[in-house]
């Protein structure tokens, strides 16, 4: 791994760093800011660390430019780490729709040709990305949380579902709740895990959080939805999302915020909230 770029931000740096990952098979970048806090008096101090997804055509550098969450996550203390979102490179291979493919890798792993080789995310966030930068950098490797939005909404739910003992703290922005029931889901599902309805369940926020029932652990989920997003009713279907939570008795923070679409102008507007949220639930973790 080598820092490709570094850049000081509200006392903190950001760093582009760029490795090549044995999971995905290929080069990638991701961005990692750590704050001020983590170069006190030249005394080494290690930060929580918040991982954020991002949707559908994104890289790393989408959150990192647009999303204005640095000086909110330096006030808290907070290192956060923006991956891509799918393997890059001529070698892999890709579809000519936006929503499959090369930046759509959905946080999964393909089991399916020819996808299977180079599409695996889940290992490449979880066994791969995330020891890399706990060993790399002052991360408190014990207090971590996630978040994401749309796709990577998707990614930041299932993946804390799946991997409690990573993860302490969750929230989202306009996530895709439902995959297995909205088309997004459905074309990336078939492509690639086949058509095995039980495989797609393993990767459905809806269906893991009913799975887990009264063992869903998390203190609280904060998601924000605008209600001027276009793809509200037919992808995102926060609702089947707030059912699921009734059902497995797991708190849930929904908010719906009038006049709000899909876009990074949504996320600038409550990036806030959701560190705030985050290093609220971290700071009792650590203790």
């Amino acid at each position: 791994m080598k820092i490709i770029q570094k850049h000081f931000c509200h006392d903190g740096t950001v760093n582009i760093c760029e490795h090549h990952s044995q999971a995905l098979g290929c080069l990638m970048q991701f961005s990692l800011f750590l704050p001020p806090q983590t170069s006190i008096s030249q005394i080494s101090h290690k930060a929580p660390l918040l991982t954020y997804l991002s949707g559908l055509t994104c890289t790393h550098d989408n959150f990192t430019t647009k999303a204005g969450a640095y000086g909110f996550a330096a006030n808290k203390g907070i290192a956060i780490v923006a991956p891509d979102t799918s393997p890059r490179g001529k070698d892999v291979p890709d579809d000519d729709a936006y929503d499959f493919g090369q930046g759509a890798g959905f946080y999964i792993n393909a089991n399916k040709k020819p996808w299977s080789k180079h599409f695996k995310m889940e290992e490449y966030i979880i066994g791969e990305l995330n020891p890399l930068v706990c060993q790399n950098f002052p991360i408190q490797k014990n207090t971590q949380g996630i978040t994401g939005h749309s796709m990577g909404g998707h990614g930041a739910i299932t993946l804390a579902l799946k991997y409690p003992l990573v993860f302490q703290s969750i929230s989202a922005f306009a996530p895709i709740v439902a995959p297995s029931k909205v088309p997004w889901g459905q074309k990336a599902f078939t492509g690639y895990l086949g058509d095995d309805r039980s495989e797609w369940a393993k990767h459905d926020s809806c269906a893991l959080m009913r799975q887990a029932g009264s063992r869903a652990h998390f203190s609280e989920i904060l998601i924000d939805q605008g209600s001027a997003d276009s793809f509200l009713s037919e992808q995102l279907k926060p609702q089947l999302f707030e059912d699921a939570c009734k059902h497995a008795q797991q708190r849930l923070r929904l908010r719906l915020h009038d006049g709000y679409d899909h876009s990074y102008y949504f996320i600038q507007s409550f990036i806030e909230d959701h560190i705030a949220h985050h290093a609220t639930i971290l700071s009792k973790a650590s203790l």
